[in-house]
């Protein structure tokens, strides 16, 4: 059952949304951070895009039922969330010059499907299709393994942005507390494909390999043939093979003229699998005769599935992103957290628009209605509990939600003791 968005009808269906879908509650509980910083959720920057692109910033809430009253008041069309101020946001102007300082925020990663345009043949711009959104799930399977075993994070979310990408929000204190020039090295370290849209060549390997690109490479092979190879067949014509060979090192170009050979022997065989095959056997031939090491065929892989981030996102403390449960103007799709444990199971296309769930919505507060004079009480009290979004297929990714907030919770709890005690010894 699936339900046409209408983007005129946005302004009438985000009230509705408002009031009876958005998740405040898991919300305020993520962003309050078990109240273990004082003031740390009334310093949070929020900002709204309403209707015709009017866009509101520094806005701050005291508590849950201020922050549900002013969406509810205003219906944004966008939830962007900023920094942990030094201040109130909403006394930007009026506090001493110099003293507004965005302290803390969440480690941000954004990927957006745009940046692979080089390297995707299905589609271009914000079009995506199942065939290119390998991509977004080879990239949270790469970063997040780095973030959790490389850095150590424990609290990493996980979200659709509703169109064309996925955002990631690392939660742990240390990942919140870390500076522009820390959140710049961790982007560095995690970055593998450089250079502007000018650039051919966009992944040089070297010797000695990090470990951090060994395992990457593991991510890649599982997906590159299927990905790569069928999906995008970029081994499929003259003008695709082109593309690839343009990749090699030179040192294999040209030591001994091997390329129209390539070209050559590439016809004769038939399937994108065997010319990928035959590429990696000339690339390690050529090696064992070069003194240095080089890795044609890992340079290529990396090009067309690595991760491409937003680094300027991650960088900046003031970076304001889209939040999780904001509704996408375009598509109609909430921004829902993505569940690792079903990664390659999770479909853009089958995320709920808005539409969708308040019609699911109206039609279970019609059976509600009907089910009134069959029912006692006490029985009907029972029902009213369940949470709206229970009633809608937003219930699955909530539930996902609310596992990562209870997990996070359990960590505060602990910090929430350890003061205690201090305060006590004191």
């Amino acid at each position: 059952m699936s339900y046409e968005y209408d983007q005129a009808s946005l302004p009438d269906l985000l009230p509705l949304y408002y009031r009876r879908l958005f998740p405040f509650s898991q919300y305020f509980r993520w962003l309050n951070y078990g109240g273990v910083t004082k003031n740390y959720f009334q310093n949070r920057e929020f900002s709204f895009t309403l209707k015709d692109d009017i866009y509101v910033r520094y806005q701050c809430f005291n508590n849950q039922s201020e922050l549900e009253k002013e969406l509810q008041k205003m219906n944004p069309y966008k939830i962007d969330i900023g920094a942990v101020y030094s201040h109130r946001p909403s006394q930007h102007n009026t506090v001493k010059s110099g003293t507004f300082q965005a302290l803390e925020k969440e480690l941000v990663f954004d990927i957006d499907m745009t940046d692979y345009d080089d390297v995707r043949n299905c589609c271009s711009a914000a079009e995506i299709c199942s065939k290119c959104w390998t991509l977004m799930t080879i990239a949270i399977r790469i970063l997040d393994r780095a973030l959790k075993e490389d850095f150590g994070f424990k609290h990493r979310l996980w979200v659709y942005s509703g169109r064309r990408g996925v955002h990631c929000w690392v939660c742990d204190e240390a990942a919140r507390k870390l500076s522009q020039s820390a959140r710049a090295a961790v982007a560095e370290y995690l970055s593998a494909v450089k250079g502007g849209e000018e650039a051919i060549k966009k992944v040089q390997l070297s010797d000695p390999i990090h470990p951090f690109i060994k395992e990457s490479l593991k991510v890649l092979e599982h997906y590159f043939e299927d990905y790569a190879l069928v999906n995008q067949d970029i081994l499929g014509s003259k003008e695709s093979i082109d593309k690839v060979l343009a990749l090699l090192p030179e040192d294999i170009l040209f030591k001994g003229s091997p390329l129209d050979l390539l070209q050559n022997d590439f016809l004769k065989v038939k399937t994108a699998a065997q010319r990928w095959e035959y590429l990696k056997k000339r690339v390690h031939q050529m090696q064992g005769s070069l003194k240095k090491a080089v890795y044609g065929d890992w340079d290529i892989m990396f090009q067309y599935c690595y991760p491409r981030l937003d680094t300027n996102v991650s960088k900046g403390v003031n970076h304001l992103l889209k939040s999780p449960f904001s509704v996408h103007p375009k598509t109609g799709r909430v921004s829902v957290p993505i569940d690792l444990k079903l990664l390659d199971e999770f479909d853009p296309f089958a995320v709920p628009t808005i539409s969708l769930i308040c019609q699911e919505l109206d039609k279970a507060l019609e059976g509600d209605e009907e089910a009134n004079d069959k029912e006692n009480e006490g029985e009907l009290e029972q029902k009213r509990r369940v949470r709206d979004y229970k009633k809608t297929s937003l219930a699955k990714y909530m539930k996902v939600f609310e596992q990562f907030v209870e997990k996070m919770e359990q960590s505060w709890k602990g910090e929430l003791l350890k003061k205690s005690d201090q305060q006590k010894d004191f």
